[in-house]
């Protein structure tokens, strides 16, 4: 099954990892020897494993007697060897939520998104060696529609089957010549039932709320109807 879960580091986990001051560390983002890989939504930088692998080379090349300028020069030049990563160029400019400002833009408590997370619903974008759990914006997005699947009558564990089956398709866009032929096939065609399935109830629901609309459209208007006539017989209310 697709893991969507990367490891993620704080300026802090760097100086841990590496032994590297926070002086050094501050000054070498600042002149993009190292990149974060993007922010929390409160701007503390974070570091992927990429960069970790960046940061690590270029203190070898110091410990052989490069200076800075010799080492930017051989980036420049060929560059440093790079940790793999499905994650694409971003150029700093993700920003990452923490499980409170995810549970805060998708309108449920926190304790909702730990209960998905164990339910095996939901899986943090990213994850510091702190334990910090940290969700990109599509988050949000994927909560609301957790809640959706829920106005809809699916229980937890029904969506969670439907969340396997979109890791897996992310899989196989991902890597499709790595499963086999078979597997996939039978992967897809369930996917496509379950489609089938959503859109079977999804139109059941659509045609209970046209009939509930249409039932409170005429029983308000009933109810007005009858507020005037109450309203116009003669002797004072008595409140009931």
């Amino acid at each position: 099954m697709y893991n969507m879960n990367k490891n993620v580091f704080t300026r802090d986990d760097l100086i841990r990892r590496t032994g590297v001051s926070e002086e050094v560390l501050v000054r070498w983002t600042k002149e993009k020897l190292v990149k974060p890989a993007g922010f929390t939504d409160d701007k503390t930088p974070l570091f992927s494993e990429e960069t970790l692998a960046r940061l690590e080379n270029i203190l070898k090349l110091k410990e052989l007697g490069y200076g800075l300028e010799e080492i930017q020069k051989i980036i420049k030049k060929i560059g440093l060897p790079k940790a793999r990563t499905n994650r694409a160029n971003n150029n700093g400019r993700d920003l990452y939520l923490t499980v409170g400002n995810l549970a805060e833009k998708a309108g449920v408590s926190p304790r909702t998104i730990k209960h998905w997370e164990d339910k095996g619903i939901i899986e943090p974008d990213m994850r510091s060696e702190g334990g910090f759990r940290l969700y990109s914006k599509i988050y949000v997005y994927l909560c609301k529609l957790i809640q959706d699947l829920q106005l809809f009558g699916y229980t937890l564990e029904e969506i969670k089957v439907n969340s396997d089956c979109f890791r897996d398709f992310l899989a196989f866009q991902e890597r499709l010549e790595s499963f086999d032929k078979a597997a996939v096939t039978s992967k897809l065609e369930a996917m496509l039932e379950g489609i089938q399935a959503l859109f079977d109830k999804m139109k059941l629901f659509r045609e209970g709320m046209e009939r509930w609309e249409s039932l409170m459209k005429k029983k308000k208007k009933e109810i007005l109807n009858l507020k005037v006539k109450n309203q116009k017989r003669p002797g004072k209310s008595s409140g009931v």
